[in-house]
């Protein structure tokens, strides 16, 4: 059984960072394309930062050069790093895994940012 958990979340103020994790079990971690999405309140879900199997790297342009994913194959952990964070970054962060479009979620960790 897939399980993805992800941790890291919390408030913090404009111009913080955090770093989110995501621990997987249940798959062949390796072969799995990992990204990070993120919902806020009334808006659709949307693409933050992907890492593929062999360690393609897309952001969206609202993070570039702020967030930074990365994965660490021995511990079946992808990270996302959220520097420079700004009130339009609030949301739930999801971590999601993509095997040949065979899709799982994690149950989101909630980041705010606000002074």
């Amino acid at each position: 059984q897939v399980q993805l958990v992800e941790s890291g979340g919390g408030l913090v103020q404009p111009g913080g960072s955090l770093r989110l994790s995501c621990a997987a079990s249940g798959i062949t971690f390796i072969r799995y394309d990992m990204g990070w999405y993120r919902q806020a309140p009334g808006k659709q879900r949307e693409l933050v930062a992907v890492i593929s199997s062999v360690g393609r790297i897309d952001y969206a342009d609202s993070v570039k050069g702020r967030f930074t994913i990365s994965r660490d194959d021995t511990k079946s952990t992808v990270y996302l790093h959220m520097n420079s964070l700004k009130p339009e970054d609030t949301a739930v962060y999801y971590c999601n895994a993509d095997f040949r479009r065979r899709v799982s979620w994690g149950q989101g960790t909630q980041v705010t940012v606000s002074s």
